[in-house]
């Protein structure tokens, strides 16, 4: 039988939805993950859980997401195509819905070259946008990429995928926002917001072009930990703006931590004053027992039943 997905349910709803992110560990245990699972627990409407992020390999993304669902929180697998041909992403996804799977978010993934085995060899059979639509192939009308039907239950998930407001011409950003929202995308993440005036600005072409309406937006946000941890994530990672004045807030405090979390409870206030964000999504990096921390502070707790 199928089931919507509780996440799918909230932003049907029209609640403000909270979703956070785990990496699963770089071994064969689950008890580093149920360790976050439990801080998590209550707090938070679904958790992301990532699939080898920048191309370290970790314990499968489908694996450690039915010991969140064991432990009471509902999943969101990331499946990217850097890995796996279409026939390795459809069988991986029968087997995530059947064991109770619901969510899907889409990714191309990080290039191997980022990771610890760069003498890989790339897959990238689907891009995210391709995947989206296959994804929505498989649920309706039923069928596998190369037309054969189906037998037995489909696979419906609530089919999610990600965008940069921060990386090259908003414009551009928003053209590929559409396309994934036109190949099936029924929610989106975007990349952790820093500067708000620029993602203001992107919210404003996204309504322009209806696609508030059409995909669920959630704004990511990232606390802070240290002044090292900003400098490292405005120099090193492609694709993330962080303004000055954020960074010497940082560096101007007595304990930066404090400031980081004060910080992120701000950017969260001012991100539901944005028409057509429809939630946040919380991505802690290895700090995922502060989440609880900015939700309450944030307003967002308790959150709705499922």
């Amino acid at each position: 039988m199928t089931l919507e997905s509780n996440l799918a349910r909230l932003l049907r709803e029209g609640h403000f939805a909270v979703t956070a992110e785990v990496g699963p560990p770089k071994g064969a245990s689950a008890d580093p993950l149920l360790q976050k699972a439990a801080a998590l627990k209550g707090y938070v409407d679904a958790v992301n859980v990532t699939d080898c992020q920048t191309a370290v390999v970790r314990l499968s993304s489908i694996a450690a997401a039915v010991h969140l669902k064991a432990a009471g929180l509902e999943p969101v697998v990331q499946m990217t195509g850097r890995d796996r041909n279409r026939i390795a992403i459809q069988s991986d996804l029968l087997g995530a819905y059947s064991l109770g799977v619901r969510n899907l978010l889409c990714l191309t993934g990080d290039h191997q070259r980022f990771g610890n085995h760069p003498e890989a060899r790339g897959v990238f059979d689907l891009d995210s946008i391709q995947m989206v639509a296959m994804v929505r192939r498989l649920g309706d009308p039923g069928e596998f990429l190369c037309g054969e039907p189906i037998r037995g239950e489909r696979p419906r998930f609530f089919v999610g995928a990600v965008e940069n407001p921060f990386a090259g011409p908003l414009e551009m950003r928003v053209r590929r926002l559409e396309k994934k929202i036109e190949a099936g995308a029924e929610f989106i993440q975007t990349q952790c917001v820093f500067d708000l005036e620029r993602f203001r600005r992107f919210m404003a072409m996204v309504r322009e072009h209806g696609l508030h309406r059409r995909g669920r937006i959630l704004a990511g946000v990232t606390p802070l930990k240290s002044v090292r941890m900003a400098r490292f994530m405005r120099d090193q990672v492609a694709g993330i703006t962080i303004p000055d004045e954020v960074l010497a807030r940082l560096e101007n405090a007595a304990d930066p931590a404090a400031a980081g979390v004060s910080l992120c409870v701000e950017q969260i206030s001012e991100l539901r004053k944005i028409e057509g964000v429809a939630g946040v999504h919380i991505m802690a990096i290895a700090w995922e027992q502060i989440v609880p921390e900015i939700v309450r502070r944030a307003g967002l707790y308790p959150r709705p039943a499922q």
